[in-house]
């Protein structure tokens, strides 16, 4: 198949990276519709949330290593058809339990929607090259936030909860075409790659071994994860304390989204004069510092919905800059093990994002507290394991530099 142009194969990855978060985000302004609907809690149609959160987790793990086996197209089949049956049955949910379930599958066959394009990115482009075309994936993948709440919420008014999930299968089927006739392949099968369980513990091992991955792509998730804490957190916050209709819970949504793709697109002009990690380490600073004035805010009682949303949108914009940075950095060492490294590094977000956001619901307490407390939590976390981490890198790259002062020494004598 012709190689597309790069525009046309950037288009690609960011539909085929948003179709997780459209997942997440599409059927949030529904909570309290389907709770309702299935006799239950908004707190138990929660864990639908995080049900999903950690299928992306196992599955990412289990699809990586597919991609390096298989090559990246045969795994994108599987996983979007896989997607698409698990979505009719989301649709067709009659308790809160099959609806878990089915959540869980969905995220199973999705999450290869979500490892592929970074391990595409890391064959397809040079990888100086990698954290600007992370950021326009961003520009893509940020339309979902925006677009996914305000539809889902005049697809649930107007056809009811159920429609949101045959919609998300269409656009599963819809992209499935496109990766079909579309999207070229970027590596070869390898049959040297193992499927078997021990070499794939092996190869994630070696990859979570490189101080640079374990840096960035740790430091990185945990930040994320306040993301989701915000996502599991937000319907209760918005629409039960404040008041907020599904309607102006999808434009409160979409602002905040609003914040997270500008910043990734100034993230490239700031890549002309400072490099990814100068950047990173700012920005979690940054948020680190947001977090805290957000949870003393809502500690304190000095809050309202204006301040509230105000907080966040600076807390979340700060993902602008540090997903596409942290993203780079923790591909970067790698080429024949790309798929399994971008795989973990999904996984290792999803994982953090499961449990942030199933903690915003185990400690909710009726206030703004637990989701606050949380994102706050994670932003300080990933700024000490990223300060930690650099200290590691500094001090390895010290010693390399002595040692090969020292073989230069030998060879001249």
């Amino acid at each position: 198949m012709k190689k597309p142009p790069r525009s046309v194969l950037i288009v690609i990855l960011g539909l085929l990276s948003a179709l997780g978060p459209f997942s997440i985000d599409m059927y949030l302004p529904g909570f309290p519709t389907i709770a309702a609907d299935l006799n239950t809690t908004v707190d138990r149609v929660s864990y639908s949330l995080s049900s999903f959160f950690i299928g992306i987790c196992i599955g990412q793990m289990i699809c990586g290593p597919l991609l390096d086996r298989f090559g990246r197209k045969k795994p994108l089949y599987f996983g979007l058809v896989i997607y698409i049956l698990a979505s009719v049955g989301c649709a067709y949910s009659d308790s809160v339990e099959a609806l878990i379930g089915f959540r869980f599958l969905q995220a199973l066959g999705g999450c290869v929607g979500m490892v592929a394009p970074g391990a595409i990115v890391r064959d397809s482009f040079p990888v100086k090259e990698n954290a600007k075309v992370f950021s326009l994936l961003i520009l893509i993948l940020g339309v979902s936030p925006i677009l996914a709440p305000t539809v889902g919420s005049f697809v649930i008014a107007g056809l009811g909860w159920h429609a949101v999930f045959i919609v998300l299968a269409l656009i599963a089927a819809l992209l499935l075409i496109t990766v079909i006739f579309l999207l070229p392949e970027t590596k070869r099968a390898d049959p040297s790659m193992s499927l078997m369980p021990r070499p794939i513990l092996t190869n994630f091992l070696f990859v979570v071994k490189q101080p640079q991955f374990f840096t960035y792509a740790f430091s990185g998730a945990v930040a994320a994860a306040g993301l989701f804490a915000y996502l599991a957190g937000s319907p209760f916050v918005f629409m039960n304390i404040y008041k907020l209709s599904d309607q102006q819970y999808g434009l409160v949504f979409g602002l905040v989204a609003a914040g997270l793709i500008t910043c990734s697109q100034l993230n490239n002009l700031l890549l002309r004069r400072y490099d990814s990690a100068q950047i990173i380490r700012i920005v979690l600073a940054v948020q680190t510092l947001i977090g805290l004035i957000l949870f003393f805010s809502s500690f304190l009682g000095w809050h309202n919905v204006y301040s509230t949303i105000g907080l966040i949108f600076l807390f979340l914009s700060c993902q602008g800059f540090s997903f596409p940075n942290s993203s780079a950095l923790s591909l970067a060492p790698f080429t024949r093990e790309a798929g399994s490294a971008s795989a973990l590094m999904g996984a290792l977000q999803m994982g953090f994002g499961a449990l942030a956001s199933a903690l915003v619901g185990f400690i909710n307490n009726g206030t703004t507290m637990p989701m606050t407390g949380v994102m706050a939590g994670c932003a300080l976390l990933g700024l000490i394991i990223l300060s930690l981490g650099r200290k590691r890198l500094e001090y390895k790259s010290r010693i390399e530099d002595v040692e090969e002062q020292a073989f230069e020494q030998i060879e001249k004598y």
